[in-house]
């Protein structure tokens, strides 16, 4: 199996990890480190830390490759999930633990004002009434590219089209979205 890219694959080589398979092991390594160490990059912004984190990572992936459940995600899903939680894990582990309140100068929340929160939750409702306007697999593959991670290549493998076809549905996908949240 020299192109691992679909989730029957991906499933096979994960129950193969499962019973101890190393060469299944080293295979999905090949073919789904780039995505994940991209994962830890974008959430560490540190090449090191993230080369670091795809390590632990993937021990991680080979003593739990048992409890993955194909009724309940797919594989690409639950690898990103499991190194999208290292990373932020690995950011959490950055900060000091306590800080003593007199050290402390400022007491104001850092997060969003009301107003702004509620700006937020007005524009997230906006975008689910233009993503509605989209048709729904072209809805769905933005949100899957955009939100999700998955590449072009996934996409128009999932959706059974042309990879140039897939990028023309979501350059006119995100166009008629820019059109609708400017109205």
């Amino acid at each position: 199996m020299a192109n691992t890219d679909t989730n029957d694959d991906y499933n096979m080589l994960l129950s193969r990890v499962a019973l101890g398979d190393r060469k299944a092991f080293s295979q999905l390594y090949k073919s789904t480190s780039p995505k994940l160490f991209g994962v830890c990059l974008r959430i560490l912004r540190d090449r090191a830390q993230a080369e670091d984190a795809l390590q632990e990572i993937y021990v991680k992936i080979w003593r739990r490759a048992g409890g993955f459940a194909t009724d309940r995600a797919s594989p690409m899903a639950w690898l990103v999930t499991i190194a999208r939680n290292h990373s932020i894990d690995v950011v959490r582990a950055r900060r000091p633990a306590t800080v003593d309140i007199d050290e402390e100068f400022s007491l104001a929340d850092p997060g969003p004002n009301p107003e702004s929160h509620a700006l937020n939750r007005s524009d997230g409702r906006q975008i689910e009434n233009c993503l509605g306007e989209l048709e729904a697999d072209r809805a769905q593959a933005v949100v899957a590219a955009y939100v999700e991670g998955s590449s072009y290549h996934e996409l128009a493998e999932k959706y059974a089209v042309p990879l140039n076809t897939m990028r023309t549905w979501l350059r006119r996908s995100l166009l008629k979205l820019k059109e609708c949240m400017e109205r």
